[in-house]
């Protein structure tokens, strides 16, 4: 089965993700499928780019998404729509 998750890839104390999809069976450090994102969780305001396109791609085939990657699209999708618009 594959799954979407995150790979952490920081030094210590200074965490950093990507946001990979790979066999479930593997390791965190093990070989990926693809990598289709990164996270930045060190500042206040976590940093996350995604793929969006590969990842609906993966998710339409069967990917399963961790719940960690579940929460970052939940907190990317609120700071989107919460985004002031700039018209004058």
């Amino acid at each position: 089965m594959v799954v979407v998750r995150l790979q952490r890839i920081g030094t210590k104390k200074i965490s950093h993700h990507r946001v990979v999809v790979t066999d479930r069976r593997s390791s965190q450090r093990s070989r990926v499928l693809e990598i289709v994102g990164h996270c930045d969780t060190s500042s206040e305001t976590p940093r996350v780019e995604l793929d969006g396109p590969r990842l609906a791609y993966w998710v339409s085939t069967g990917a399963q998404v961790s719940p960690a990657v579940r929460q970052l699209l939940k907190r990317q999708q609120r700071a989107s729509s919460a985004k002031p618009s700039t018209s004058r």
